[in-house]
């Protein structure tokens, strides 16, 4: 799963932050896959002594699937690889703004969406 992250690192730009709002990236070990969710609420998880947070996210697939994750900040800000049922997951929001550095070149706007003909 570490190297999954470090070449989507290399591809995406992504935010420090989750906020409501945002779009961010799933990643998911086994099953193998892909995704992209909205972030439609946050919400502090009072049960527990640590800090957790409700996670409410709309998938973007079809049909569109509304889920509720709880995480810590380090797991909804990318910080940290998580399991859920035994599975690795990662989850960050992606920067649709954010220039970076891709492999020596100058700085360059990075689309993560690609018209394909």
């Amino acid at each position: 799963m570490r190297k999954i992250v470090e070449e989507l690192k290399q591809l995406i730009a992504f935010k420090t932050t989750t906020d409501r709002g945002d779009i961010v990236l799933i990643a998911a070990k086994e099953p193998k896959m892909l995704f992209y969710a909205y972030v439609t609420n946050i919400e502090r998880d009072d049960s527990r002594k640590d800090e957790w947070w409700h996670l409410h996210l709309t998938l973007l697939s079809v049909p569109l699937q509304k889920i509720t994750w709880t995480l810590r900040t380090e797991q909804m800000t990318g910080q940290e690889i998580f399991t859920m049922g035994g599975e690795e997951r990662f989850l960050q929001a992606v920067d649709f703004g954010k220039k970076i550095e891709n492999q020596g070149d100058t700085s360059k706007k990075i689309s993560v969406l690609r018209r394909v003909k």
